[in-house]
């Protein structure tokens, strides 16, 4: 269940509707406030002093009808701005980067801003009145002066958005937050250096636990998850690691039970909750799939855009150097305590690095300008590890990747990446 909650609150947060349903609401009890504070004396002091002069009802209304008629247009053409640029971002970088578009805050919060004006106005706009017949005019100042507030924080919010949104299609912008979002990802799983790799524990010789439910997991409560464990005193291989796509007979994991207890498999099922797409809540290799499909596109006979994926090369690289420093066997949820009930499925220094360069290999070895940087970043990362056997790893991909752009490149071009390649095997 707290896996469940914990992946529907983040897809909450990543919609494009809860900041703009957020602010509505607020703008709502906001505007209800000011109205009650409208019907104390609390100005007539400062309308007294000189300090604030009081509008008329014709301008209250003048004032109202640009913070809801305009707000609402505005927020329509944000919409269209946000629509085109996403279909601008899906169609030249890949349709997983949809989500990031999306979840962007900048977009999220500049159309909440519209709405929540649009929204306050309205709802001062029916307290108003304007003294006709036997009414008796209310024109609420202290209302009026935030909803003048508002329009003035619209204004900025409008000239940021206009900002943004370009800025944030751009491919540098793009790739660097997914490569800080995964630098991010790596300090908050592996928070210590070493040179560890998580230990391969053997299957246990028993039930396994089957999916269910059919989606991509997007959340595994490992904390609950050893504590089920130890409460049923089994030990729990698991099977799948978040962002795999499960669906009924799949096995999720595997126990030491010789017969299931049907209470002990729900609970296992209950730490995990799936999702109709993948996430990078929990999942680092959804950041790094993210870098090297935006690289692969790039290298592209379509694109041929070799730059694009020196970018992404340069992220990778950190990442690969990043993992390479870090003790893989020591998690917040398990310090490699050989005793833990729970084992994840086995994702050692190889399998990052098989994530990230060994997945573009095929084409950053089709053009000489990126099997060179990869070749840089390969040798970069190399240098950075304390471990004999990871700095072993990288210096073999150097190798294959050089076998490999022989296969593509000829004349002066692979006579370069064997000069290169050469060299940096010769300081490795």
């Amino acid at each position: 269940m707290i896996a469940r909650l914990h992946s529907y609150w983040y897809a909450l947060r990543a919609s494009y509707w809860f900041y703009p349903a957020l602010f509505a609401l607020c703008s709502v009890l906001l505007g209800t406030l000011t109205v009650e504070l409208d019907h104390t004396d609390l100005l007539a002091r400062f309308v007294e002093d000189g300090w604030l002069r009081p509008m008329h009802a014709s301008d209250a209304s003048d004032l109202l009808g640009v913070a809801t008629g305009s707000m609402l247009g505005v927020a329509g053409t944000v919409f269209s701005i946000t629509i085109a640029a996403v279909a601008y971002a899906s169609g030249n970088y890949g349709p997983r980067l949809l989500t990031n578009f999306m979840e962007d805050k900048g977009n999220q919060l500049s159309l909440a801003t519209f709405i929540g004006t649009f929204v306050y106005g309205l709802t001062v706009m029916r307290a108003m009145r304007g003294g006709g017949g036997e009414d008796e005019a209310f024109v609420p100042q202290i209302s009026l002066l935030v909803a003048f507030a508002f329009l003035i924080v619209t204004t900025a919010v409008l000239v940021y958005f206009l900002h943004h949104i370009p800025a944030s299609i751009r491919i540098d912008t793009v790739l660097e937050a997914i490569g800080r979002r995964l630098l991010r990802q790596i300090a908050t799983r592996y928070p210590e250096e070493g040179s560890r790799d998580p230990a391969r524990r053997a299957t246990p010789r028993g039930e396994a636990i089957c999916a269910q439910e059919t989606g991509y997991v997007r959340v595994i409560e490992l904390d609950t998850l050893c504590e089920v464990a130890a409460r049923h005193d089994r030990l729990v291989n698991l099977a799948v690691r978040t962002g795999d796509f499960v669906y009924p007979g799949v096995v999720l994991a595997h126990t030491d039970a010789r017969r299931l207890d049907g209470s002990f498999a729900g609970e296992v099922r209950a730490t995990m909750a799936l999702g109709a797409s993948r996430t990078a809540e929990q999942d680092i290799e959804f950041s790094m799939d993210e870098l090297v499909e935006i690289a692969l596109r790039a290298l592209s006979p379509g694109i041929n855009d070799p730059f694009t994926a020196i970018t992404a090369l340069h992220w990778i690289g950190a990442a690969t150097a990043d993992f390479g420093r870090r003790d893989l066997a020591f998690e917040t949820w398990n310090t490699g305590d050989p005793a833990c009930p729970v084992a994840r499925l086995h994702s050692d220094f190889a399998h990052f690095l098989q994530r990230g360069f060994v997945a573009m290999r095929s084409a950053v070895a089709t053009s000489r300008l990126a099997a060179l940087m990869a070749l840089e970043s390969l040798h970069t990362a190399s240098q950075q590890v304390t471990s004999a056997h990871r700095r072993r790893l990288l210096l073999e991909e150097m190798d294959r990747l050089a076998e490999q752009a022989a296969e593509h490149l000829s004349g002066p071009d692979i006579a370069l990446v064997r000069e290169r390649h050469a060299l940096l095997r010769g300081e490795g």
